[in-house]
């Protein structure tokens, strides 16, 4: 029996490939899955910095019909630059994935607006990735926990892990307060209590909690395409016409326990409705509706950890510092192949080990400023 400890979309997404591989899955949630960042994000499914990203690309036409249910995917993505030095900026991220041999397209501010009549006249232009795409997180999230369902494998919601117990360098059980569960693997995604759990077997993953915000407005006219961002934020527009963004700065946070923090409203609400304003100067008065706060992890360095341990040698670690819903088709493709083969076929993952952390100062988090109330 294979444990996947988080039904985030990271471990409902590695629980899903093992179940497609013919693996004994369960995956244990300590609350409901999907229920916090992986449910409730902006939905992006680009990311060219990454490994992952050419399989995150060819992964995500195929998700609807690998899981049976609808993800709401749709292609292509327009980042806005509202001066030119975020045009700067845009152009040396899409210099990442035309060097892989991704189209894109640079948009004048009339080519702009016709996409999205919503921003400014002069100024403002953009450029058009002709890959990537944004997805449904909570219809996403549903499919990856019904796919899992439908092909036998166990969820257990409400289930809180509170150790992995090992023996001989391997580990052996998962501990619950609901009892033990005996394993053959265990794969550790469980977001920010992630280090915590890694501490019960001696291992030391670095993170830092954070509360990130979405905000939600009415619905409006759909636009051709949804997925269009810029100004520090990420987003998209639903199918329903709703436009829902994010945006750091984080709050930094401290956890205590197993127990997730209460996701408050915080003053970052306020930043965010006010960079969509700066984004889309042209936009009819519309409500904003809605807003949430979650919590996310982040690693030092801000990229992922993916790997397979030597001790104990049948435990993954997997935590995606905050860019886990658009990766998870490849990342989940991934942690399945390290549990099953012990390394991944398809990309190289040697720069995301925790050995890089090495020399890291204890008080790394200090030195960076990302402590509580920072």
């Amino acid at each position: 029996m294979i444990i996947v400890v988080g039904g985030g979309v990271t471990g409902l997404s590695t629980a899903f490939w093992l179940r497609q591989m013919g693996h004994p899955v369960t995956l244990v949630e300590k609350g409901i899955v999907g229920w916090e960042a992986s449910g409730r994000n902006g939905g992006g499914c680009t990311h060219p910095y990454s490994p992952l990203f050419r399989e995150e690309q060819r992964l995500w036409p195929m998700m609807d019909e690998l899981l049976g249910y609808p993800t709401e995917w749709r292609p292509h993505r327009i980042r806005i630059g509202l001066d030119e030095a975020q045009m700067t900026r845009l152009r040396a991220a899409t210099m990442i994935a035309t060097d892989q041999g991704f189209q894109s397209e640079e948009l004048d501010n009339k080519a702009l607006r016709e996409f999205c009549p919503w921003v400014a006249e002069g100024t403002p232009r953009a450029i058009h990735w002709k890959h990537g795409g944004h997805a449904n997180p909570q219809r996403t999230v549903q499919a990856y926990a019904w796919a899992i369902a439908d092909r036998g494998g166990t969820i257990l919601q409400h289930t809180t892990v509170q150790a992995i117990e090992t023996r001989g360098g391997r580990a052996v059980a998962v501990k619950t307060d609901k009892g033990s569960i005996g394993c053959d693997a265990v794969v550790v995604a469980a977001g920010p209590h992630t280090a915590a759990i890694a501490r019960s077997f001696d291992v030391r993953v670095p993170l830092a909690p954070a509360r990130v915000e979405m905000i939600v407005t009415e619905p409006l006219p759909l636009l051709e395409l949804g997925g269009i961002d810029g100004n520090g934020l990420y987003g998209r527009q639903t199918l329903r016409g709703n436009l829902a963004y994010g945006g750091g700065p984080h709050e930094w946070i401290d956890l205590d326990g197993p127990a997730t923090p209460r996701a408050v409203n915080s003053p970052v609400v306020a930043g965010l409705a006010r960079r969509l304003a700066e984004l889309f100067t042209r936009l009819p008065p519309v409500r904003v509706i809605r807003s949430w706060g979650g919590i996310v992890e982040n690693t030092p360095d801000g990229r992922p950890v993916l790997e397979r341990l030597s001790d104990p040698d049948n435990v993954v670690i997997a935590t995606m510092s905050s860019v886990g819903f658009g990766l998870s088709p490849a990342t989940g493709r991934a942690l399945a192949q390290l549990v099953v083969e012990g390394e991944c076929d398809f990309a190289d993952l040697s720069q995301l080990k925790l050995s890089r952390f090495g020399n890291l100062a204890p008080d790394w988090r200090a030195r960076q400023g990302w402590v509580a109330g920072a």
